[in-house]
């Protein structure tokens, strides 16, 4: 356990870059999974088609994948960003997909005949997503949404991969140092669950405060 007294510090500063990572990343795919959804169940063709292939696209391949392609090979054509900013900017964008399919199964548990009636008052697409669907599509898909930001908090691993500092390459660089890979595993486990669980948590609070409410 020593080994871990001692290297409190490198831990302290991977948690906060994996809870800062984290927190990011999840408002962006909040963001983007609202929109997509949205693009899904429109009226517009085209927008529906644009969602589709965004989703169908982005969940297909490997985060991994999008990783490196977004750090090592957008360069080539001028896109390049540090390495914190282009993970949250992966992570986002591959979330937000699963988000967008949460989102819109929510939309579906969304009574036909509120959709209509706010067509019938004049309210366009736009503004009947924003003010009548969205709010009672979001209360719905709580649960589901926290498995994604659980899912998340894990694959926040792969931001080491482009040299971001995480938990993740705190661990790789401990056991180099230090070659106690059980004792760092455990310790680096721990700092996870504690993520994954407090985000548990908090999504199940919301969940059955939204549930009152209702």
């Amino acid at each position: 356990m020593s080994v871990l007294v001692h290297n409190l510090g490198a831990f302290g500063s991977g948690f906060r870059l994996t809870l800062a990572l984290t927190l990011a990343s999840f408002a962006g795919a909040l963001a983007i999974g609202i929109v997509v959804a949205s693009m899904r169940v429109s009226p517009v063709a085209p927008l529906r088609a644009a969602g589709t292939l965004y989703v169908e696209t982005i969940r297909n391949i490997p985060l991994l994948v999008l990783m490196f392609l977004f750090f090592f090979g957008f360069p080539k054509i001028g896109i390049q960003y540090p390495p914190f900013p282009s993970a949250v900017i992966v992570l986002a964008a591959y979330t937000g997909a699963f988000v967008a399919e949460a989102v819109r199964s929510g939309v579906n548990t969304v009574a036909q005949g509120q959709a209509e009636a706010a067509r019938a008052i004049g309210l366009t697409f736009a503004q009947s997503m924003r003010l009548v669907v969205l709010p009672q599509a979001l209360r719905a898909v709580v649960a589901p949404i926290g498995n994604i930001f659980v899912a998340l908090v894990k694959n926040t691993a792969l931001a080491s991969t482009v040299a971001v500092v995480e938990l993740g390459r705190v661990y790789t660089d401990l056991i180099t140092s230090t070659a106690q890979p059980v004792t760092i595993l455990l310790g680096t486990a721990v700092c996870y669950l504690s993520l994954a669980l407090t985000g548990g948590w908090i999504f199940s609070v919301i969940e059955h405060r939204v549930a009152i409410k209702r």
